[in-house]
This record gives C-alpha cells, structure tokens and sequence, in this order.
C-alpha cells in the first residue's frame, strides 16, 4: 500500500526564513469560515439533502476539470459513464457500472501529478474522505470501498458536509428566469445553513441562440407577463433582480468572450430585440446587445445593490463534437486574449466612481492582470479583481496573480478568493490551497522586511474572509456556522 498523507508545509517556500512565517499566518487563517460567493453546486443537493450514489457520481461526474485531462490522454467520456445528450445520444455505449468508470480514473490518477486537480483531490480524499492509500489502479476498488463506506453514513450528507466544512455562505448561480424553487426549499426548511442565488442573465441576451426565445418566454411566466417589447423585457429583468434579492442574492453573473460595453439609445436597443422575436438576430447584433446589456446590468446595480461580476476570456464549447454530444460545461472552453482597457471604459466612465456599484472582474488571460486590470482596479473605485479564474486558480496561477497585481492595485482592490465550483466535496480543498499560497506569499514580503509580521497578519485574515465579504456585500445576516471560529 502506498499511504496518501499530506505534508504540513505544502505550497509553503522550502526556505526555513519564508517557510515558517508562512506557517504561522496559515495558522491564524486556516480555521476561519469559507465564504464562497460564486460557484456552480447544484442547489438541489442541500435542499434535497439526499446522500451521495457512490464515488464515481460524486467525485467524477460533476468535475470537468478531471474528464478534461483523462479525455486530452484519449479516453472517451462515455468509458468514465459521462452520459452523451440530446438526438445522437441513441445507441452510444455508455458504461453503466460505477465501479468500471472509476477504475479507469483511478489507472488513469498519476495524470493529475503537480495540477491543481490533483491538490484539490488529495485534499479530498485525505482530509475529507479519511482515505489512506494513495487511488492507483491497484488500490482502486479498496479506496472506492473505503468511500461508499463512508458516503452511507448520515455526517456526509450534503447539509452534513456543508456545516462540517464550515461554509459561512454559498453562493449558486442560476438563471434569470429561475423560479428559485430548490432556493425556496432551503429556506422553508428547519436546516440554518446560508445558501444564495446569483442573478446570471446571459441566455437571455444570447439573441441569436436557438434557445434565445424559449428563455424570454420562461423569463416572462416568472413575471407574469408575455414579453413582446424591449421595455417589458426591462420591466421582467428588474423584476427578477428584486426576487432575487429577496432570496438573499448579493450579486449577477455575466460570462462574455469579449467585455465590450456600448451604449444603445433605446430605439436601437428596440429594434435589436425586435429584430430577434422575428428570428432575424445574427451573431453581431447578440454582440452588439450585450455589450449594450452590460451597461444596463450596472445600471440596475447601482439602484439594487447587487453585486456585478464579469467573466469573459472564454470561448465556450470549443470542442462542437463534445458540446454536440454531451452539451456545455463539457471541459471544452477555451481562453482567448482579453483586451480591457478600451473594453470597460464606457462602464467605468459611467458607473466607476458610483457609490452603490461594487464590478468584480475575472479573467483567464494572464497577461492582463499588470498591463491592464491591476491600472483599472487600482483607479476606478468600484472596480475590485476577481482572484485567477478555472485552472488559473492553482498554486502556480496564484502566485503569478498576486505579484502582477499587488504592487499597482494592493490587495484591497481585490475580492478575496472564491472558489468557482460544482464540485462540492472541492471546496475546502481550494480554500485551503488558496489560504496556503496567499500565506506564502505574505510571509516572502515580510521575510524581505516590506511588511511587519501583524500587518501580514491582517492582510491574510483580509484574502481569506475579509475581503470577499466586503465585496460581495455579505456581511448581512452572517452567522458563524457551525465546525469553524467567527472571524
């Protein structure tokens, strides 16, 4: 047997002058609450509360990031019993045992060597799991054992987990036309732990999608209206943003390959949605409205509160014959060069320096963080940083993060760490990890005498809960769950 343990001083500096500082600040941040204001877990997981399959559903079927890599090495996501969708789903081979797919991953475990796929599931598995021996094709079926074992007893279930983990908030992410019901279920429920909605309204600027009309019609029935106009259209988003609210949402969402911001007087704005309940709408009009959209989403924020957030720099579903077979959110979403500077300016001229507008944004493309965000971030008084985005959330991606960014925009124009998840049993995995390296990072300043050893302290205390709370305006009905100190 191969015993999985991990090192104490892992992602610290090997240098015992930076190490043990790092030590010492993870320390006092290590057991604080995890705020997690953006991420994708299912709500329907804590308001069902139901206990998990078995290992393979739990660990493989939700994590693109794994079926990513295995597929890059040539393995078919049908073999890890990913099931295909839609029409060309009749008649593909899909394996039906659990115990089959998860060999396969297990054979297949030393891929993930020094990524932070790997970190985050060796956390999992030791920390959480209480698994052993390392997953190898030779220890696979003994560990898938060890973990149904596990997963049949009542403190893994997910409202059990989420309260041991000590998740403070967490935050889902759900479409415009959401009727919130597994949102209502929770909080109808006997059971105290914070779960939120997120606003994010992207299929319903996507005019030229083919689903574009079905989501104002479901956008229209949670408002009990028949959209046919630009203006009822605005009345239905408002009106939706304000139910949000009232189920405790702080914050939109918005996923753009290019963050183009554009003003459209309201004819031209008119005659584009006009243009799209006729099926008429192309490509360059769905651009063009929601660049338009963007600027009316921070509108709306600056007389609600919520939070903005923008996502762009990915070009989704890059992979036709994967999003054909097995639909978005499949692993194929590829970045692409992300230009700001030019991009947000009608924005930030607008609505920058507005006192009730918080805009986080994100990007996958690195070169940006010193060139172009850290500027943006570290003038415009709304404007904070989200931490490094999908695989860019990792030790190295970090790292890179908090030198090209720190020295132009501080820490205190970013927002903290959040997790970006549908991978439930990752989450302390990730903050652990993030609260590792941003130690790390501190403990290097102070080892070179930029900081003294209290103001790194609360500056580590600021990335792990202070920063994300402020942010994302949650500090509102915070509560101290239970397994974790209250900051």
């Amino acid at each position: 047997m191969k015993p999985l343990a991990l090192h104490e001083d892992r992602y610290f500096d090997p240098a015992p002058a930076v190490r043990d500082k790092a030590r010492a600040l993870y320390e006092r941040t290590k057991d604080l609450p995890l705020v997690c204001p953006h991420g994708h877990v299912p709500p329907r997981l804590l308001a069902e509360d139901e206990a998990f399959p078995e290992p393979a559903a739990l660990i493989l079927e939700p994590d693109h990031y794994i079926y990513r890599m295995l597929y890059s090495q040539g393995v078919s996501l049908e073999a890890l019993g990913i099931p295909p969708e839609g029409p060309e789903a009749d008649g593909i081979q899909v394996e039906s045992d659990p115990r089959e797919a998860w060999q396969l991953f297990a054979e297949h475990y030393y891929l993930f060597r020094g990524t932070p796929t790997g970190a985050w599931l060796d956390y999992e598995f030791s920390e959480v799991l209480g698994v052993e021996e390392k997953l190898t094709g030779e220890s696979a079926q003994r560990v898938y054992d060890q973990i149904q074992s596990k997963l049949d007893e009542p403190g893994f279930r997910p409202r059990a987990l989420f309260d041991r983990f000590g998740i403070d908030v967490l935050t889902t992410t759900d479409p415009a036309s959401s009727a919130l019901e597994h949102h209502r279920q929770i909080r109808q429920s006997d059971w105290d732990g914070r779960v939120v909605p997120c606003f994010r309204p992207d299929a319903a600027f996507a005019l030229a999608s083919a689903g574009w009309r079905e989501e104002i019609r479901r956008l229209g029935q949670q408002t009990d209206r028949e959209i046919t106009s630009y203006d009822g259209f605005l009345q239905s988003l408002e009106e939706q943003r304000a139910f949000f609210k009232k189920m405790g949402a702080t914050s939109t969402d918005h996923a753009v390959v290019e963050p183009v911001t554009q003003r459209l007087s309201e004819q031209e704005a008119s005659a584009l949605f006009d243009k799209a309940l006729r099926g008429e709408a192309g490509e360059d009009d769905q651009r063009t409205f929601q660049a338009h959209m963007l600027l009316e989403m921070a509108r709306m924020s600056t007389e609600d509160g919520l939070v903005m957030q923008i996502h762009p720099g990915a070009l989704r579903d890059h992979n036709r014959a994967i999003y054909e077979r097995f639909g978005p959110d499949s692993g194929a979403d590829i970045p692409v060069p992300t230009e700001y500077t030019r991009n947000l300016r009608t924005l930030l001229n607008e609505y920058g320096a507005h006192p009730n507008f918080n805009l986080v944004v994100f990007t996958l493309d690195e070169s940006s963080y010193a060139r172009e965000l850290a500027p943006l971030a570290g003038h415009y008084p709304a404007m904070r940083l989200g931490p490094p985005w999908w695989f860019h959330d990792s030790i190295e991606g970090m790292r890179r993060y908090r030198r090209r960014t720190t020295e132009t925009a501080g820490i205190y124009n970013t927002a903290g760490f959040n997790d970006d998840t549908r991978a439930f049993l990752s989450i302390p995995a990730r903050h652990d990890l993030s609260r590792r390296v941003d130690a790390n990072y501190l403990a290097g300043l102070v080892a070179r005498h930029q900081l003294s050893m209290d103001e790194a302290h609360e500056m580590a205390r600021a990335l792990a809960v202070g920063l994300v709370r402020e942010t994302y305006r949650l500090d509102r009905e915070a509560h101290a769950p239970a397994g974790r100190t209250a900051e």
